[in-house]
């Protein structure tokens, strides 16, 4: 799964239209416009039907690739769009740079910035992974938001943001 599936599959179960897309973007520091966005949702033509029947899996072609800090611009944004933007303190110490999504911790950095945008609890996430069919444990899950090299740190596989995503459309799709 690359970012643009994961931008399609959020877009699509949090159910944000385009001119939202462009706010939340630009709420996360990146100037993009509506037609950049839809070249990023939209799937290259060269892409093959038939071979898309094969691989349910496989990596799909975009038109515009989005990078991991594009992603990252977004899920930034979408926290500041659901939440509101924080306040801070006269004498509050100055932040260590955030964390930057890598290839490796994309899906791990996606299940955090979701579960703090939407004001998740542990057992939320548990129930929108249960409505998508996969069943683990309360620490199986705290492993996954563990800071990457903590020795618990398990890093998070395509097919569990996957499903959390598509347990993240039928929960916030029914509660409309």
């Amino acid at each position: 799964m690359n970012n643009n599936d994961r931008l399609v599959r959020l877009r699509y179960a949090l159910d944000i239209k385009d001119k939202e897309m462009v706010e939340i973007f630009k709420l996360g520091g990146l100037e993009i416009t509506k037609e950049d966005i839809k070249k990023m949702l939209d799937k290259s033509k060269k892409q093959n039907s038939d071979n898309a029947k094969e691989n349910d899996f496989q990596e799909n072609e975009y038109v515009k690739n989005c990078s991991n800090q594009t992603l990252e611009s977004f899920l930034n944004g979408l926290i500041i769009f659901k939440r509101g933007k924080k306040e801070s303190a006269v004498n509050e110490p100055e932040k260590k740079a955030p964390m930057m999504i890598t290839n490796e911790n994309v899906n791990n950095m996606l299940l955090k910035k979701i579960k703090i945008a939407l004001s998740l609890t542990s057992e939320d996430m548990l129930g929108i992974l249960g409505n998508a069919g996969v069943e683990i444990s309360k620490s199986e899950l705290s492993a996954v938001f563990r800071k990457e090299g903590h020795r618990n740190y398990k890093e998070c596989g395509d097919r569990y943001a996957r499903n959390f995503l598509k347990g993240l459309a039928i929960a916030w799709r029914e509660e409309s």
